[in-house]
């Protein structure tokens, strides 16, 4: 029986696939079969998730750019086509806070806001138009995902333009995934819970991550960017051929929580 997460030879791409999350999900799609293009603003960064990628066996594009300027995001993904084939997955997985601290609203500068928004929302819809003209172009029954986050669920105090970005995130996914059905394109996203990557750990202190750990209903164990790896391969395959429009969460529980600690950094 074929296996249905099986994506030989079809061509994925990772945006901010340089590290962390985004370089778990290039990885586990080339796993899969996918030749993988990676985007990131970090060269170094971006080609040693490539290298990872040829690792297991698969062709992979280095593709060094700011996904804050809709004319370089255009040029990637074209490129992307040019070099691998016919784009058949996106993962859009760009998302930053850039140098601002979580602060109580009143505190966040016009700039601030604006940067975060941009950070975040900006790039995937930059990201998502792009991608979805090359699949309605080449005519391939595309997927687009986009990583959204938990803090959508939930009020986010101190991080506020962060989540009104990540929700309008979630509000496009379904607008698209409407938008997107007549050419055979789905759309969808996923978000992680808490994942210590290198600077969000830099970015916590130990008391606040062990109060997360015990808000945590599914074991008590912070998320590991394989985690939503997985739940993207999942969304990229054909096991999900008949799910659009969602948005599903892969954070061990921590949404239920009631007792989730209020972020302070300090």
């Amino acid at each position: 029986m074929p296996d249905p997460t099986n994506l030989t030879d079809r061509v994925a791409l990772v945006t901010g696939g340089g590290a962390g999350i985004g370089r778990a999900i290039a990885v586990r799609l080339a796993r899969a079969g996918a030749h993988v293009a990676v985007t990131d603003i970090v060269p170094e960064a971006a080609r040693e998730t490539c290298e990872l990628v040829r690792g297991v066996g698969r062709s992979a594009l280095a593709l060094i750019g700011d996904m804050r300027d809709p004319q370089q995001v255009q040029d990637l993904v074209d490129e992307a086509g040019s070099t691998l084939g016919r784009l058949r997955i996106a993962v859009n997985n760009v998302g930053m806070m850039g140098n601002h601290p979580a602060a109580p609203f009143v505190d966040w500068t016009p700039q601030a806001m604006s940067d975060v928004v941009t950070g975040n929302l900006l790039t995937t819809m930059y990201a998502c138009r792009a991608e979805a003209a090359a699949m309605i172009r080449d005519r391939t029954d595309g997927v687009i995902i986009n990583v959204s986050s938990g803090e959508t669920t939930r009020p986010a105090p101190r991080l506020a333009p962060y989540g009104a970005a990540k929700a309008a995130v979630n509000h496009l996914t379904g607008t698209l995934a409407v938008e997107l059905a007549p050419h055979g394109i789905r759309v969808n996203a996923v978000a992680p819970g808490t994942t210590l990557t290198r600077e969000v750990e830099a970015a916590l202190t130990a008391d606040y991550i062990r109060a997360l750990r015990a808000a945590i209903p599914l074991g008590g164990e912070l998320s590991a960017p394989e985690d939503l790896a997985d739940l993207v391969l999942f969304l990229a395959s054909d096991l999900a051929a008949h799910t659009t429009g969602q948005f599903l969460l892969s954070d061990n529980g921590a949404f239920l929580s009631r007792s989730r600690p209020p972020l302070d950094t300090h």
